[in-house]
């Protein structure tokens, strides 16, 4: 008897350096992985701008190592209803971490202190005496008490929210649009904000922790710059955009920032003696690499196999667990009668539904189907027809 052919391998094109631990997600008996990998199924990457990039036709998912994706052309993808992943929260405690030093940094004066240090000269004897007569410049203050303010609470500005109080800070927080998840992580000593505003004028160090997106785009603008609380203190490790570098170094000049840290260096900001930049170190750490790596390439892997969706950043989270080995994949777009339209088609050709699942989000909607025999090829043409059918998959497990 002849043995049964094996499949193709499915194969992920990598466009940065992953983290091994994430590669190996993936079985070498059932992928092929690389950085010069021709026509992907999937695609894996970090940082590398793919906006001007010419994406094959065959990628069918993008993997984002990370949490922002303003590197990937997601509306293209959407076109084609492929999922764009990303890995929110696996790089939440680095960040949260670093924060909380930036915290530290900016209420002991640390850096402009260590640049005095370093621009001295002299034996000890004349360091001794620079040093006791320069170091009144850079008294600080003590954390316990002051208010933090944190616009932002998913998972990120939660864990820094928590961390603040077990400093001993009050925090104030706002999130519009918080989820059900994060208010249950949100330590209760939080005092909820209305607005954006409030935060502003009651906090004495303000962090943001916000995707940049049209609406937060120069958050932070001259405006709410002018609403700041005098001497309070303004952390951005969330992205370059949403603050507005000339009003940050305008509220510097007017003293109602004291000291503005980042993760985003920009000409305006460079040299400045009251601002620390830092090297987009939000995410450096070998262990968010790692955590980031695994669960993109797991929700990738979950997709590219069995067709569900969780984590992606353009549909619903779509997740069904298999009763059948006969499953179809549809992304479409979000109108009305298109799973009347697929259970009609699938009922034509005399194939049972076993189990159904649909959600949409926004323009774009998913639907998982499960059905109780095998799916020929002319179905599946007939799926893919339908007006406003984006893609079809059919996923076999055997």
């Amino acid at each position: 008897m002849a043995e049964a052919m094996k499949p193709a391998p499915l194969k992920i094109l990598t466009l940065n350096s992953i983290a091994g631990v994430g590669l190996q997600r993936f079985p070498a008996e059932l992928y092929q992985v690389g950085n010069d990998t021709a026509a992907p199924d999937a695609i894996l990457v970090r940082s590398h701008d793919m906006h001007s990039m010419d994406i094959p036709a065959s990628v069918k998912a993008i993997g984002r190592a990370g949490a922002g994706t303003n590197n990937i052309p997601v509306d293209r993808m959407n076109l084609r209803g492929a999922p764009v992943f990303n890995a929110p929260g696996a790089n939440a405690n680095a960040v949260k971490e670093l924060v909380i030093a930036a915290l530290l940094m900016a209420a002991r004066n640390l850096l402009p202190a260590a640049r005095f240090v370093d621009g001295l000269s002299g034996d000890d004897k004349v360091l001794h005496k620079l040093v006791e007569d320069g170091k009144k410049q850079f008294a600080g203050l003590e954390l316990p008490g002051r208010t933090l303010g944190v616009i932002g609470l998913g998972k990120i500005g939660s864990l820094v929210a928590d961390a603040a109080i077990k400093l001993g800070m009050d925090v104030l927080g706002y999130d519009p649009e918080i989820t059900v998840d994060a208010a249950w992580s949100l330590p209760s000593q939080v005092r909820k904000a209305h607005t954006i505003e409030e935060v502003l004028k009651a906090a004495d160090f303000i962090t943001l922790h916000v995707p940049l997106v049209s609406a937060t785009r120069d958050l932070i603008n001259a405006k709410r710059a002018g609403l700041l609380k005098k001497g309070s203190v303004l952390l951005n490790f969330s992205r370059d955009g949403i603050v507005d570098n000339g009003a940050v170094i305008e509220a510097l000049a007017a003293k109602r920032l004291r000291a503005y840290v980042c993760d985003f260096p920009a000409q305006k900001l460079l040299g400045h003696p009251q601002v620390v930049a830092l090297p987009h170190l939000g995410a450096s750490t070998r262990e968010a690499e790692d955590n980031c790596a695994v669960m993109v390439a797991d929700q990738v892997r979950d997709f590219l196999e069995h067709g569900n969706i969780r984590n992606a950043v353009n549909f619903a989270d779509v997740v069904m667990n298999r009763e059948s080995a006969w499953r179809v994949a549809i992304a479409n777009a979000n109108v009305p009668n298109m799973v009347g339209q697929i259970s009609t088609t699938l009922a034509r050709a005399s194939l049972n539904i076993h189990n159904m699942l649909n959600k949409s989000r926004g323009d774009l909607a998913y639907t998982l189907v499960d059905v109780d025999s095998a799916v020929p090829d002319a179905v599946i043409a007939e799926l893919a027809a339908i007006k406003g059918v984006l893609a079809v998959r059919y996923l076999p497990t055997n």
